[in-house]
């Protein structure tokens, strides 16, 4: 298989949402117009964009000294709350992700926010709601060739990335615009798309043909496949055909999906193979904030991994043109073990296990 461009690591780029997370620990999820005493309420660095971007980074540990896979992210920051040097910077720092293309915004007379997670967690359940503040997620990266400035030109020493990881927590033009851009024959990078929250107007077909892996849990690929015509506007999940939505995202072009399932562990298709990974048992679930972003991430170091190999051809690690030897069931069965680690600790990015860790 040809080497397209020498590289001594494949390099993953998130581009995404970075925020700060108010978790709130309840004994029930409150009726409306009720309120009930909380047993907790934490302060702690977040957003899917910067949760992935730390699965990325501590995936690619595999030891505690040594990174096999080299992360980065791209997004933006309110500047005058202070939360991105303070909790956000040094946690994806000590997880092995580099900042450089983090922009802070200051937003002149007023202020604009980091973006922020409101998550109301069910103690008894483990399952959370969340509601989503964009800030400055939203006003720092509406410019597109800004961020592909920062994503490109801006690495002229590293070569554009390997893998880029999308998902649905900054504009939805913008995240349009980036899957056109690096899903285009001509651009060589392989992307992950994580479409959550999935937008309401859907994802437009032509900017799923190329993707490399798109990452959905059961809502999600539902209102996937409600956008696309495949199935009615339904009350319920119950019953919905996986193979369907498969099906048609592989005649579209995209090359692997998957479809988390939570306790019922994890669809797969591709080309080569349609199957389901059982989930990972655990003693106890205590928080399934990060796990989502966890399973993305190390599925997005999986597929990096496979696009570099040593030969004797191309001296310390090449590029691959195919994707011909991603093992999806492989990256699957991985992503859930690190997921089925994650939830059995309290927090989003905190808990979140080093690759050497599992």
């Amino acid at each position: 298989m040809p080497c397209i461009q020498p590289q001594p690591k494949p390099r993953i780029l998130i581009i995404g949402s970075l925020n700060i997370d108010i978790v709130t620990t309840t004994p029930r999820i409150p009726h409306p117009g009720e309120t009930i005493t909380a047993t907790s309420r934490t302060l702690s660095p977040g957003g899917k964009g910067a949760n992935q971007a730390v699965a990325c980074g501590r995936a690619a540990f595999v030891s505690p000294t040594k990174q096999d896979v080299s992360v980065s992210i791209v997004g933006a920051v309110g500047g005058k709350d202070g939360y991105f040097a303070s909790l956000i910077e040094p946690i994806l720092r000590t997880s092995g992700v580099e900042t450089e293309g983090v922009s802070v915004v200051e937003g002149g007379d007023e202020a604009i926010p980091t973006g922020t997670s409101l998550i109301l967690v069910d103690a008894e359940s483990a399952e959370n709601r969340i509601l989503f503040v964009p800030g400055a997620n939203y006003v720092g990266m509406r410019d597109v060739e800004w961020i592909l400035h920062r994503s490109l030109a801006g690495n002229e020493s590293k070569g554009a990335p390997d893998v880029v990881v999308l998902q649905g927590e900054i504009l939805h033009a913008t995240t349009i615009a980036l899957l056109e851009f690096f899903n285009a024959e001509t651009v060589k990078t392989h992307v992950v798309f994580n479409p959550a929250p999935m937008p309401p107007q859907g994802i437009p077909p032509t900017t799923l043909r190329g993707l490399a892996v798109l990452v959905m849990n059961e809502t999600e690929c539902l209102l996937l496949a409600q956008s696309l015509g495949l199935v009615p506007e339904v009350t319920g999940i119950s019953g919905f055909q996986f193979d369907t939505i498969a099906s048609h995202l592989l005649n579209l072009g995209t090359k692997n999906i998957i479809v988390t399932l939570g306790g019922d562990g994890a669809y797969f298709a591709s080309e080569t193979g349609r199957g389901h990974v059982p989930a990972v048992t655990v003693d106890r679930v205590v928080d399934t904030t990060a796990a989502g972003d966890t399973f993305t991430g190390y599925v997005a170091v999986a597929l990096a991994r496979v696009l570099t190999s040593a030969g004797p051809e191309c001296e310390g690690g090449c590029v691959r043109d195919s994707l011909g030897e991603f093992d999806l069931r492989a990256a699957v069965e991985g992503a859930s073990v690190a997921a089925a680690k994650c939830v059995q600790v309290a927090g989003s990015m905190g808990s979140i296990p080093f690759g050497y860790e599992l």
